[in-house]
C-alpha cells in the first residue's frame, strides 16, 4: 500500500522534471513502417559516438499510451552519452488487441535495421531494451523463437537485453493495475500464455539484465526473479539489478532514470555499465 501511494505522488515531480529539466540537443530522423499514426520509429544519431553498439528501445506506456516522440528525452540522453538509437513505436490498446503490439516491434525492429545498414551503419552488435510494457513486448521479440519466425525477424545480431520492470510472468498475486491493464491488451477469450514472456521464452544467446525494484507500486519483484529462474533453466545468462535509487517507484526506475545525469542514478549507470561490458 505504501508503494501504491508513493507511485502516485511520483508522477507530478517527474512531469516537472520532463518539462522543466530535460535538455533537447538533438533532433532525431523520423521513419515510418507503416501507414498507422504510431507505426514509426525514431533514430537518433550522436554527435560523437563512443561505441558501435546500437541501443533499440520500445517504449513503455502500459500497452495504452506512449509513443517515441513523448519518450524523446530518453534518446536526447543516450545521444549524448554517445549512442546510437533507435525508439521503437507500435499500435496502442485498447483499440487494437495483442498481438498487434509484438507484431509492430518485430516489423519495425526489421525496418530499423535495414534503415540503418542503409546508411552504412554498422549493426553487428545490437541492444534491445525496454520498460515496463515495452519490457515486455522486447523480451518476447529476443527470446522466442515462435514469434521472430513468425514476423521473419532476426535477432542474431542482438548481443544484449535489458529490461526496467518487466510484467514477464502474469499471476494471481498482480496488482489490480497490471490486471485492468491486461484485459485492455488481451481480447476476451484469448489464450494469454501466447502473450507471456516466461511462457514463450526459448533458449538463446542473448545475455540479459533486468532492473527492478521491490518498491514498485506496480509490479511484484518476483517477475524478475521468476523470469531470471526461467532463463537460467535454459541456459542464458542473467543478472538481476535491485534499484537502489530513493527514486524506486515504477515510473521513476524504469523511465525517469533518463531524467538524470548519469552521476545521479545508480540505476541509469548500472544500465550503462552494463552495456559497456558486454
Amino acid at each position: 500500500m505504501i508503494d501504491s501511494i508513493r507511485e502516485n505522488l511520483s508522477y507530478y515531480p517527474m512531469y516537472y522534471r520532463l518539462l522543466f529539466k530535460t535538455k533537447k540537443e538533438f533532433t532525431p530522423e523520423r521513419v515510418s513502417y507503416g501507414d498507422h499514426k504510431d507505426q514509426y520509429f525514431l533514430y537518433y544519431e550522436p554527435v560523437q559516438t563512443v561505441s558501435d553498439k546500437v541501443i533499440f528501445w520500445v517504449h513503455g506506456g502500459g500497452w495504452n499510451a506512449g509513443n517515441p516522440k513523448f519518450f524523446d528525452y530518453v534518446g536526447q540522453t543516450m545521444a549524448r552519452a554517445g549512442y546510437r538509437f533507435v525508439s521503437i513505436g507500435y499500435r496502442l490498446s485498447p483499440k487494437n488487441k495483442y498481438p498487434t503490439q509484438i507484431e509492430d516491434v518485430c516489423n519495425c525492429y526489421n525496418a530499423a535495421v535495414l534503415y540503418l545498414q542503409r546508411k552504412g551503419v554498422d549493426t553487428s552488435r545490437i541492444v534491445v531494451t525496454g520498460p515496463s510494457a515495452g519490457a515486455h513486448l522486447s523480451s518476447i521479440m529476443c527470446y522466442s523463437k515462435k514469434v521472430r519466425e513468425r514476423y521473419k525477424t532476426d535477432v542474431s545480431n542482438v548481443i544484449g537485453y535489458v529490461g526496467f520492470g518487466g510484467p514477464y510472468t502474469f499471476g494471481k498475486s498482480d496488482s489490480f493495475a497490471i490486471k485492468m491493464l491486461r484485459n485492455m491488451l488481451f481480447a476476451r477469450g484469448y489464450d494469454r500464455s501466447e502473450g507471456e514472456p516466461c511462457h514463450l521464452m526459448e533458449k538463446s544467446h542473448i545475455p540479459m539484465l533486468l532492473i527492478q525494484s521491490r518498491h514498485d507500486g506496480i509490479l511484484r519483484f518476483e517477475c524478475a526473479e521468476e523470469f531470471a529462474d526461467k532463463a537460467g533453466s535454459l541456459g542464458i545468462a542473467c543478472e538481476i539489478y535491485e534499484v537502489e535509487d530513493k527514486r524506486n517507484t515504477h515510473s521513476w526506475y524504469t523511465a525517469g532514470c533518463f531524467l538524470f545525469e548519469r552521476s545521479e542514478s545508480r540505476t541509469l549507470d548500472k544500465f550503462l555499465s552494463w552495456i559497456e561490458g558486454l
